[in-house]
């Protein structure tokens, strides 16, 4: 047995070359570093005895289909947050441009804005200052717009790869290409994860118990994988909106929830 850490990234071509050879691997955690001291040699034991104990054990997960999902999730990911980032430079342009482009442009909604910006031309009665100001709204909104292109394109590739691995999913209420193809990408592979309450724990979704004597409660868990958590965020949330049982699930709990006037001395 090859106890590994990082499998989905420095220790990928090794896992994927033991793999090959159908050799068995276990994914080990990665140590919690204090000063950025690293020892290989310290971290091989570790990972040894990690092994041997049968503790914080999972098998990697897999490539192929699941990592072309990976790749293009993260690529998209990038192209979004560019995408913002352009948006808000965009903004903080029109915000603090010379008198006429801002009366012209700031009280254009969003989309138009960045339909406008890029058609905006140059003139040499402008003065340097508004020259420059054009110039740099041009290319901001361009750049905004080719990552929303590839964006759009990338989910499009996403869409396609997750019909032909799990069409199931897009039946759901609240999953899109997006979330299945992170759901997917988490799940990884058929017996990787045991039960439901794995998969919570994964998700970061089993409360953490917390109680203390007579008082019985739990806390949010803030580990597991994240962007699994927040694809379950997003399906809650338009249940929350459009599903009817979801809705009487919430109202109950609410209910159950909120102190009753009685209680209240009321």
């Amino acid at each position: 047995m090859w106890a590994i850490e990082g499998t989905g990234s420095f220790g990928a071509g090794l896992t994927t070359a033991l793999l090959a050879r159908c050799e068995r691997i276990v994914e080990v955690d990665r140590p919690a570093r204090r000063g950025g001291v690293k020892s290989d040699d310290i971290d091989a034991v570790r990972a040894a005895r990690q092994a041997l104990a049968g503790v914080g054990l999972s098998e990697p997960r897999r490539r192929g289909d699941r990592e072309a999902i990976r790749v293009l999730l993260a690529t998209r990911a990038q192209a979004v947050t560019f995408r913002t980032r352009a948006i808000s430079a965009l903004h903080a342009l029109v915000t603090s441009a010379p008198d006429g482009l801002r009366q012209r442009l700031r009280r254009l909604p969003l989309g138009q804005q960045l339909q406008t910006c890029p058609g905006l031309r140059d003139s040499s009665r402008r003065s340097v200052e508004e020259s420059a100001t054009v110039l740099a709204m041009r290319s901001t909104a361009r750049w905004a717009l080719a990552c929303e292109r590839e964006a759009a394109e990338l989910e499009v590739q996403l869409d396609r790869l997750v019909r032909r691995l799990a069409p199931e999913l897009l039946d759901q209420l609240g999953i899109g290409p997006v979330v299945a193809g992170q759901l997917i990408t988490s799940w990884s592979h058929h017996r990787r994860i045991r039960s439901e309450a794995a998969f919570a724990k994964l998700a970061g979704a089993a409360p953490i118990e917390a109680s203390s004597g007579t008082v019985t409660r739990h806390r949010l868990n803030r580990s597991g994988d994240r962007q699994l958590n927040r694809a379950l965020h997003t399906i809650v949330l338009v249940r929350m909106r459009q599903d009817s049982a979801t809705k009487d699930y919430v109202q109950r709990r609410l209910a159950r929830a909120r102190p009753s006037a009685t209680s209240n001395g009321a």
